[in-house]
């Protein structure tokens, strides 16, 4: 038997899977990690607890399946975007990563768009957040400015983690989209982007393809891992990229939502020039010449994690949604806006906050509990609808994560959506993504899309409701109307908060 193995570094954890050659799931392990958040709105890591803590996860990922280490032949991985890791001359780490829900780089952001104007979504395809790379790049160079002159070269996260496993370095088309130094169309780094902030193209890594193999593992590598020196190393992707690759979303019309801490919609574009005015992300997908659109609700499952924190403690998640089942749809007129921590899309505000609108004495803990969820859902049903304006026809939708895990919620996408919804028979996000480029960079399957044709099993489908997809499109616009109602309160509460 042969195995791959899929890295997924998150923000929170790392994940290692196993996984044979017939895309069967062998074992997996993960291990924590801390965020280190010196200020409010500051999230920085150590890039050294990602290299132990992956080469703890590798170890008993092959003691515990009791595999033999030379039956693994490829690695590849998936990581968290976004994330700034410098390096100087001798590459070594000079700070900790800033990562890409740190928030401190509104200014950076402003400078970025009154100096590249038109160009930066002409060239880049996105705007600029306060997530994206170059922006923290800016902020170390105008805050920290001797540091910032020992600077050598930048990495994201899972590159830093490959460059230590097998000493190359390098960055993906589909990582390296998320940086705002990228011409995603153009497939290399920028040179108007790169002159505009007097930025040398050294300073960038070499970019390379999801699926190439970068080397193998250094000798001390292959002992603390527990694997061999023979293991080929290859490129990986953005986590979102390798999910939309573990979920079989490799083709045009293929559509993905997932619902973790955060929501995705994210959609198969074949077409380099597809313009979505910056409505949406478009990044290079993990596939070859593909790209990706991708539109993103900020507090997607943390808003029912936090519902339930706050007034169900002790409760599971699916005690909340049994009660929630027996609740009409639009939950008697009780309509919640999920911008607990801001929105991303539509609406770029990281001022903006959630609400509950249409309380009345008849509305119990099931209804606020059915609201959430049908909040998050129609919030993810706004990415869509951008999608579909500019010409996409989306009606059959992947569901991944904790969205996928309840029935309830399930048919409750198809029928906000308004599209057939699709349940994986075996759903492991991002890591199963990463998997599956080593076994294609490997040259196992001739494509990734053939790869998802053994790998990926669809489970259960759910068919929209007549009834429900037009009281649910009444209800659409009320939500709507809701972020421009309470936008100024909110900015007035938070000034008087600050």
């Amino acid at each position: 038997m042969e195995y791959v193995i899929g890295i997924d570094l998150g923000t929170s954890s790392v994940k290692a899977l196993l996984v044979n050659r017939d895309g069967k799931v062998c074992g997996e392990a993960s291990e924590a990690y801390p965020l280190i958040q010196p200020k409010s709105g500051y999230s920085e890591q150590d890039p050294e607890e990602w290299v132990g803590k992956s080469l703890s996860a590798l170890r008993t990922l092959v003691k515990e399946n009791g595999i033999d280490a030379a039956a693994v032949k490829g690695i590849s991985f998936s990581g968290q975007m976004h994330g700034l890791v410098l390096l100087d001359q001798n590459h070594q780490v000079l700070r900790n990563a800033i990562l890409w829900n740190d928030t401190r780089t509104t200014k950076q952001c402003r400078e970025i768009e009154e100096k590249l104007g038109e160009q930066l979504l002409a060239v880049t395809r996105n705007p600029a957040l306060e997530g994206f790379t170059l922006p923290k790049i800016l902020w170390v160079q105008q805050n920290e400015p001797e540091l910032f002159a020992k600077a050598s070269i930048f990495l994201l996260p899972k590159d830093y983690l490959r460059y230590r496993l097998t000493g190359e370095l390098g960055m993906d088309y589909s990582d390296a989209a998320g940086t705002l130094l990228l011409d995603v169309a153009g497939r290399r780094w920028s040179p108007e982007v790169l002159a505009a902030f007097g930025l040398d193209e050294s300073f960038c890594p070499k970019l390379i393809a999801s699926t190439e193999c970068v080397g193998t593992l250094l000798p001390e590598m292959a002992e603390q891992s527990g694997l061999t020196t023979d293991v080929k190393v290859f490129g990986g992707g953005a986590d979102n990229a390798c999910g939309a690759t573990g979920a079989g979303i490799l083709g045009p019309g293929e559509t993905l939502c997932s619902i973790g801490t955060s929501g995705v919609i994210l959609s198969y574009e074949e077409n380099a020039e597809a313009d979505y005015e910056g409505k949406v992300h478009f990044f290079n997908h993990a596939e070859p010449d593909a790209f990706y659109a991708m539109g993103v609700t900020l507090a997607a499952g943390s808003s029912l994690s936090w519902y339930r924190d706050t007034f169900a403690p002790g409760t599971s998640f699916d005690e909340l949604l049994v009660g929630a089942a027996g609740v009409p749809a639009g939950a008697d007129g009780l309509l919640f806006t999920p911008y607990l921590s801001g929105e991303r899309t539509p609406h770029a505000d990281s001022t903006i906050r959630g609400s509950f609108i249409g309380m009345d004495l008849r509305h119990k803990k099931e209804h606020f509990t059915r609201a959430v969820i049908e909040g998050i859902t129609f919030s993810l049903r706004e990415s869509i609808e951008i999608l579909r304006a500019a010409g996409k026809q989306i009606d059959t939708i992947v569901s991944i994560g904790g969205g996928a895990r309840s029935e309830l919620w399930l048919q409750m996408q198809a029928d906000i959506f308004g599209a057939e919804v699709v349940r994986l028979e075996s759903e492991q996000g991002p890591a199963m993504g990463a998997a599956m480029l080593a076994a294609a960079g490997l040259e196992w399957y001739g494509s990734l899309k053939e790869c998802a044709g053994k790998f990926i099993a669809k489970a259960a489908s759910y068919q929209p409701s007549e009834d429900k997809v037009k009281l649910y499109n009444e209800l659409y616009p009320l939500y709507q109307e809701v972020y421009g109602s309470t936008k100024l309160l909110n900015r007035k509460l938070e000034a008087f908060r600050s």
